[in-house]
């Protein structure tokens, strides 16, 4: 039963105070055997939907937690996903149930629910092509909260003339956040901050290698900006979509009354 199922009883006069109080109780989380418990309510309390994190589950395990969930909530996002892991879930779903990601490792099942629109829209940009993995991970985080995504990729500062169409471009389209993934030195959020007049979420990806490598100059190059942006962890692409579609759906929410 859903919440409104359960406000909707109380209505009509069809459930008690008491009754209803349990049943809320009993859809704030749900058990998966003696390993998991699904946190139901999620959505409800914070606008962002129960994920799950593939990595480190076992393939039938994650197989259990993914049904589990779909029953819950009619889609799911699971992220960091093996090729172990996808041939499990394939085997489990069909094919017409599955979107699967191969750059961000990435899949959402789905029973036939469809994804929400909200009206709010997230700008996706991408330093070099060896960041877009971690982008899409926020492209398909934000899109799961109903935002419109705009991605333009490998607009780096190394060949910045690529970058300025790019956000003529998200001007335009009217984007209410801007998430922008890059590894190395990790500038081109600061950039991007100069450049527009919404909220940029700097996104460190573990590109780069020797001193500062993995991302740790990115990182820190970005904690050091000069123009105001907000900084999520090094690969956090699930965060930086989160926080990102947060940002645009209050927007949109406010935009269209």
């Amino acid at each position: 039963m859903k919440l409104e199922d359960v406000l909707l009883k109380i209505q009509n006069g069809e459930m008690d105070i008491d009754s209803a109080a349990n049943e809320i109780h009993s859809m704030s989380y749900t058990e998966v055997s003696d390993f998991a418990k699904i946190d139901s309510h999620r959505m409800c309390r914070t606008g962002i939907p129960e994920a799950v994190l593939a990595e480190g589950k076992e393939p039938d395990d994650l197989v259990e937690i993914v049904k589990k969930q779909v029953d819950c909530a009619g889609r799911v996002l699971v992220t960091r996903v093996s090729a172990e892991q996808i041939a499990k879930l394939r085997s489990n779903f069909e094919s017409d149930n599955i979107e699967w990601n191969e750059r961000a490792n990435a899949a959402v099942i789905n029973n036939g629910t469809q994804c929400p629109e909200t009206g709010g829209v997230v700008g996706i940009l991408s330093g070099g092509t060896t960041d877009v993995g971690v982008a899409e991970e926020a492209n398909i985080v934000a899109s799961e909260m109903g935002c419109k995504t705009i991605t333009a990729y490998d607009v780096g500062v190394a060949g910045i003339h690529r970058l300025f169409p790019q956000i003529s471009r998200l001007k335009e389209t009217g984007v209410d956040a801007v998430i922008v993934a890059a590894g190395r030195e990790g500038t081109l959020p600061t950039i991007v901050s100069g450049l527009i007049d919404v909220p940029v979420i700097g996104l460190p990806v573990s590109t780069g290698y020797g001193a500062g490598g993995l991302g740790q100059a990115a990182l820190m190059s970005m904690l050091q900006s000069c123009s105001v942006i907000s900084v999520v962890n090094i690969d956090a692409g699930f965060v930086a979509g989160a926080f990102a579609a947060q940002i645009a759906n209050k927007v949109a929410k406010a935009r269209n009354g």
